[in-house]
């Protein structure tokens, strides 16, 4: 039913998750199944696509909100303890928002409203989010597009051993932990004191 729907309107299906996408985001602040959807539903490459512009765009009005209304709060809550990075942010803000992006470490609804203490651009939140967090989105969305194409694959539920057997499952699953042993390194270089 669901490759039926894509056949025929595809157009709709793209807006609407696209717009659920950016509200989930702004409303919860939370992403993690967002991008296995995107893969399963519309593929690796146009399920990535959508999941980054969608998540970009949900977390710039997350942090817009955060910045307008909250602001107060959020340097109450986190300025203590996220000072030091203010430097680094003022050093070069694009290049540090887009690292800060890519390797994470911080739960997806935080790292969105905690640029607020930085007085990040919206421009250069934006950008860095969509090309910051496109690695690792790509990972999941791959993954997602893998099990989409298993299940068609297979008239009975697959196995997890058949899934795990899978070049489309276990290749995101070690791009995965590549991505988290790197982004792991470099989140103690750049979160040192």
């Amino acid at each position: 039913q669901l490759n039926i729907l894509k056949e025929n309107n595809l157009i709709l299906l793209i807006s609407i998750f696209f717009l659920l996408t950016v509200l989930w985001v702004t409303l919860l602040g939370v992403g993690s199944p967002i991008a296995l959807l995107g893969g399963f539903i519309f593929g690796k490459w146009i399920g990535t696509i959508l999941v980054v512009l969608g998540l970009s765009t949900g977390a710039t009005l997350l942090y817009i909100l955060a910045n307008y209304f909250f602001k107060d709060l959020i340097k109450e809550k986190f300025s203590k303890k996220f000072f030091k990075l203010n430097e680094k942010f003022k050093k070069n803000e694009f290049s540090f928002f887009l690292i800060y992006r890519f390797i994470g470490g911080i739960p997806f609804g935080i790292a969105n409203i905690l640029p607020v203490l930085f007085n990040v651009k919206i421009k250069n939140y934006f950008f860095g989010s969509l090309i910051g967090m496109t690695p690792q989105l790509f990972i999941g969305t791959s993954l997602g597009a893998g099990i989409e194409k298993i299940i068609n694959l297979n008239e009975d539920p697959p196995s997890q051993l058949t899934l795990l057997n899978s070049k489309d499952i276990y290749i995101p699953i070690i791009g995965f932990i590549f991505f988290m042993v790197l982004a792991y390194l470099l989140r103690k270089k750049f979160y040192k004191n």
